[in-house]
């Protein structure tokens, strides 16, 4: 019985495993096959490997400068949040008191408001703030969407660490801010990577809120690039699908970088709040 039990665990986690792989190596087919290759045309489960496709893609979507732009408004989002979240967390955490609860109170409240929501007064305020189509402003508003989560993973995880960590500096003659910069900080680096996991991708695939701010076709980030193209040659599924392909390896690979203090951090952030 016990044995059946855990083959049933197996199993499951098997077909878990693949109803998630299944939409990649649906992209990867497409991205690999000629277009009069399809799976609905007949069983053929393996592409014809027409690797011309990325090729073709990147020339005709201009996807390289729509990920430059990714890269430019994903990078410096990044550096915004960790370098303000964990300040916050590490005050919320450290320095108790009503007015950092109602902080981290507010904070937590805000993560339960719709992006989409606050879309038309955000329009209002960036065009009145000249920050349509602008990097720095979509930085901004990047930074401002992900640091509710933020501060809550820091201020979890920092409240797990001894307070001996940054005590010691102190009494050495260090202030609390250069305590936690050079003592505590190096001691975030499992939440630090939950936090550019989890803010990366979703900044990097942000097409709801970068499509009302970022109009001029230049200024494109990487959704928008795969959106356009699609609209302007039509279903041209296999070098849609080969510019979905090339700009999703980037978010991999940092994933892939990450992973070894993703899990860790994440589960010390839900630990204790």
């Amino acid at each position: 019985m016990a044995r059946l039990a855990a083959w049933l665990k197996y199993a499951v986690a098997a077909l878990i495993s693949l109803i998630s792989v299944f939409p990649f190596y649906v992209l990867l087919y497409l991205a690999l096959s000629s277009p009069s290759r399809a799976i609905a045309n007949g069983i053929a489960w393996l592409p014809d490997f027409r690797f011309r496709n990325f090729a073709d893609a990147w020339n005709v979507s201009h996807i390289g400068m729509a990920m430059a732009n990714s890269a430019i408004i994903t990078g410096c989002s990044l550096l915004l949040i960790v370098a303000l979240a964990s300040s916050a967390g590490y005050s919320i955490a450290r320095f108790a008191g009503k007015f950092n609860a109602a902080v981290l109170n507010t904070l937590l409240v805000s993560m339960m408001i719709p992006a989409i929501i606050i879309t038309v007064p955000l329009y209002s305020l960036m065009k009145s703030i000249h920050g349509i189509n602008t990097h720095w402003a979509m930085i901004l508003l990047m930074a401002a969407n992900a640091m509710p989560l933020s501060v809550f993973l820091y201020t979890s995880f920092i409240k797990l660490l001894p307070r001996e960590v940054e005590e010691s500096a102190v009494m050495d003659g260090c202030t609390y801010f250069s305590a936690f910069w050079r003592v505590t900080f190096h001691f975030l680096r499992p939440v630090t990577a939950a936090v550019v996991i989890l803010s990366g991708l979703s900044i990097w695939n942000n097409y709801a809120q970068a499509v009302f701010f970022l109009q001029k076709s230049e200024m494109h980030t990487f959704p928008l690039a795969v959106a356009m193209f699609f609209q302007k040659y039509g279903a041209q599924w296999n070098l849609m699908a080969a510019a979905a392909a090339i700009g999703l390896a980037p978010a991999v690979l940092a994933f892939l970088a990450f992973q070894q203090y993703f899990i860790k951090g994440i589960t010390a952030g839900a630990v204790k709040g």
